[in-house]
């Protein structure tokens, strides 16, 4: 996949999967929400495969016009839902862009024997860059969580997180969850695309949707 309209095409991807779907949802945070992202959806070979295009040209892309320094060595994903996007991303790399880095995740457990530890395939070592894919974030907990895993290694680098769809609402307090956590960690969380972009691509083909998402954005609207 190339990196040309991959947002709009995304968007097309998640409502033909059946990943975002509307109505009335309770979130975490207690809010009511008109839509909601699901990436669970994504459990077959052929969409998994996809998701993971997508992931890798919104890396190349996040390269290319300078929201990353430098492409990752390490492709993270958190246990367990980020295990599966490691995998991915790090295929669709290798398999649209040329780009062969290695993928690795956590046990919640640390193994005590085998291997053992609890850091899974290729662990970052002294000077690699990681770059955290995770699906959707709400208040970072998972992020927050990881973070100090590979902070432990010392020399690793962190480049950033990227998540499939950035909500664009206000997390703890003022500023949306992304902002609040890029801040806190000192690195960029970016995503394939955010509620906004979503809303556009629907304004034409679903206007009714489009609008309760806005309105909902309205509603909690963060400072950045």
């Amino acid at each position: 996949m190339s990196t040309n309209d991959y947002k709009g095409s995304f968007v097309s991807f998640l409502l033909s999967s059946g990943a975002l779907t509307f109505g009335d949802f309770t979130l975490k945070s207690g809010r009511q929400s008109p839509y909601m992202v699901n990436t669970g959806k994504f459990n077959t070979g052929l969409l998994i495969s996809e998701l993971g295009s997508y992931y890798a040209a919104a890396i190349v892309d996040a390269k290319e016009s300078g929201l990353i320094t430098s492409l990752p060595d390490v492709i993270f994903g958190s246990a367990y839902k980020g295990i599966p996007l490691a995998v991915t991303t790090s295929i669709a790399l290798a398999k649209d862009f040329g780009i062969d880095v290695g993928y690795c995740f956590n046990r919640k457990e640390a193994k005590d024997h085998g291997e053992g530890g609890n850091l899974v395939g290729l662990v970052p070592t002294a000077g690699s860059n990681v770059l955290i894919v995770d699906d959707v974030m709400t208040a970072g907990t998972a992020l927050r969580e990881v973070v100090p895993l590979i902070a432990s290694i010392e020399g690793a680098n962190i480049i950033g997180s990227l998540i499939a769809v950035d909500r664009k609402e206000r997390g703890q307090g003022e500023l949306s969850a992304v902002v609040e956590a890029s801040r806190e960690m000192n690195f960029p969380v970016f995503s394939i695309v955010d509620a906004e972009e979503i809303a556009d691509k629907l304004s034409k083909t679903a206007p009714d949707k489009a609008e309760a998402i806005r309105a909902y954005l309205k509603k909690y609207k963060p400072a950045k």
